[in-house]
């Protein structure tokens, strides 16, 4: 039940304290687009189209143009969970995109996070 909630919330409301973490440690709302690109595919006429149409994680995620295929690549620990050990596709693909945003605002270098 836990995943559906998750997967049912907006964009619109979770970008903006994905920014919001980056930019309490003086990372800015550009490095976290630039992840999200990088993982995602999007670019900024796509990313906005999607917070525009008020789409939910699930439908951001299932949509994204071209995901890295490096993703599966990325491990650690977020929420608690080793990302590596998430069985659920979708919901992995989320913490990735957690654990880079994480990094960025622990101070990691930009170029250093993207896979």
């Amino acid at each position: 039940m836990e995943n559906k909630k998750v997967y049912s919330m907006k964009l619109s409301k979770i970008s903006p304290l994905l920014v919001a973490k980056a930019e309490k440690k003086n990372r800015t709302k550009y490095e976290v687009n630039k992840i999200i690109f990088n993982l995602t595919g999007y670019d900024d006429t796509s990313l906005e189209n999607q917070l525009k149409k008020d789409v939910d994680y699930e439908t951001f995620f299932n949509e994204a143009p071209q995901f890295n295929p490096n993703w599966e690549n990325i491990k650690g620990t977020i929420c608690g969970c080793r990302i590596e050990e998430i069985e659920d596709p979708l919901m992995r693909k989320i913490r990735c995109l957690d654990k880079m945003v994480d990094m960025l605002a622990k101070g990691k270098d930009i170029e250093k996070i993207l896979i």
